[in-house]
């Protein structure tokens, strides 16, 4: 190495060491102003949010359109407390006890004239969070003007704001049918079909509406679908129905217990269509999926739909139903 590289060397090292200690200055002087945060908090009496995460063993807080409480069950998993069946993903609920064990206001205010216009006479949401050595309250007032931050008031306490990024309120936002465990439904392949089904609505009450079956003859590695003895692997109505068929996601829930009057309401006392998939599962046993697809939103979203004997109400999108609709209704000659 010659003298110029040396130097060069020498240089960028001194560099590093400068940039190095630059951070260390800056991380230090983070942890001092988060340390008088809390100091300063627990010197007014008030103090900050548990920051183990693990700690929470219950939540409640209401919005302007919803009120939920979520608590932890016998063997630590969390639940709605309405209702514990509710097959809850716990997603949000841990971003929540996330949040709160990672407190770091984006500022503290204590100006009175700020503190009177920011909101909390008519709050956004009011947040309970509970561990085994008591409870924490976040008041949330009014957004910052630039819409991405809220003012929170802790404890009660009236002399003092804190200014939080909008992630904590957005989680807080989300309704519990946002926050199923939705079904899988069963990853089917052209390969593994046998038949499919469709029964459409009944002209009058105590009829059978149409029913269109479709039989597929499986050889070669290669599918064979017919239709009252037709072939009719290549019509276009068959090949879209199949390709739909064979994709369909359920990606919300409407209704987890609805009553006879909210079934009836979606269409299911003269469901549109009732589809039977007949399927061989990895292990070569025949299986079933049923749905039950009642009215369409009045948006034109989407469907009402039923999975076999739940009565959960689910959603589907229009586009995914296109094909299945008309053949329903008027079967491949329609």
């Amino acid at each position: 190495m010659t003298w110029q590289e040396r130097r060069i060397v020498t240089f960028l090292s001194a560099v590093l060491v400068v940039l190095f200690a630059i951070v260390l200055v800056l991380l230090g002087v983070r942890y001092k102003e988060n340390r008088a945060e809390k100091e300063a908090a627990q010197q007014s009496g008030v103090s900050t949010p548990t920051d183990d995460p693990g700690a929470y063993t219950a939540l409640s807080y209401e919005t302007g359109s919803f009120t939920l409480s979520f608590s932890l069950d016998e063997n630590g998993n969390w639940i709605w407390s309405d209702d514990p069946s509710f097959p809850l993903d716990d997603t949000t609920i841990l971003g929540i006890t996330g949040q709160l064990a990672s407190w770091k206001p984006q500022q503290t205010v204590t100006d009175s004239e700020v503190l009177e216009n920011a909101g909390f006479d008519q709050p956004n949401a009011t947040l309970t969070a509970t561990t085994a050595h008591g409870t924490t309250t976040l008041l949330f007032g009014r957004a910052t003007t630039d819409g991405s931050s809220y003012y929170v008031r802790l404890n009660g306490d009236e002399t003092t704001a804190y200014i939080l990024p909008d992630t904590l309120y957005t989680l807080l936002s989300r309704p519990i049918y946002d926050m199923m465990e939705l079904p899988e439904l069963p990853e089917l392949t052209e390969d593994c079909l046998l038949s499919v089904t469709i029964q459409g609505p009944a002209e009058e009450d105590g009829s059978v509406g149409p029913v269109t079956i479709l039989t597929a003859q499986q050889g070669d590695g290669v599918t064979t679908w017919r239709s009252s003895g037709a072939n009719i692997t290549d019509d276009p109505t068959v090949r879209a129905l199949i390709a739909d068929l064979t994709s369909l996601t359920i990606t919300k829930c409407v209704d987890y217990h609805p009553s006879d009057e909210a079934a009836s309401l979606c269409g299911f006392d003269n469901p549109t269509a009732q589809v039977t998939i007949r399927y061989t599962a990895g292990t070569d046993s025949e299986q079933a999926l049923a749905l039950t697809i009642g009215s369409r939103l009045e948006d034109g979203s989407g469907r009402y739909v039923r999975l076999g004997d739940d009565p959960t109400i689910y959603f589907l999108p229009s586009e995914a139903l296109d094909p299945l609709m008309p053949v329903a209704v008027n079967g491949l000659e329609g």
